[in-house]
């Protein structure tokens, strides 16, 4: 392969994974009852510690999550056949993500959806360390 061969490769595969992690981000909030972004953007209220926490739960909770997503993507794409087989499993790893979330607020002694908003961090920090682990897990399961 050339060498503008594999730069037109490697655009055209950050041309699909940018857009499905966007997509990921967009379906963990819409999957939740709070707006993640939005309690990060008012966690900036200095005055406010309660908003504080309630953005560093947030930002933990949902930078565990991309980074999960993107482990699966990364796999994704050293195992993929094509584009198509890319976009499959990006989706799966999106929809499993979600999953695993749900799955672990049914198992807690605590409700993370009620807590991430109240502002506990350690939820968000446990929450991070939860996606972190099934998106590595899940990026290893990825083979063809």
């Amino acid at each position: 392969m050339t060498q503008w061969a594999a730069i037109v490769n490697f655009l055209i595969y950050l041309g699909v994974t940018v857009p499905l992690m966007g997509v990921g981000l967009l379906f963990f909030n819409l999957t939740t009852p709070y707006s993640e972004f939005g309690l990060i953007r008012h966690g900036g209220e200095v005055t406010d510690p309660a908003k504080v926490a309630a953005g560093k739960a947030a930002a933990y909770d949902l930078g565990g999550k991309m980074i999960g997503q993107v482990l699966v993507l990364a796999s994704a794409v050293y195992h993929s056949l094509g584009l198509l087989d890319l976009i499959v499993w990006g989706l799966i790893g999106i929809a499993f993500q979600i999953i695993i979330f749900y799955f672990f607020e049914l198992l807690t002694p605590f409700k993370v959806l009620a807590e991430i908003p109240k502002g506990n961090v350690a939820v968000g920090i446990f929450s991070f360390c939860l996606s972190l682990a099934s998106g590595l897990l899940m990026a290893s399961l990825i083979s063809y």
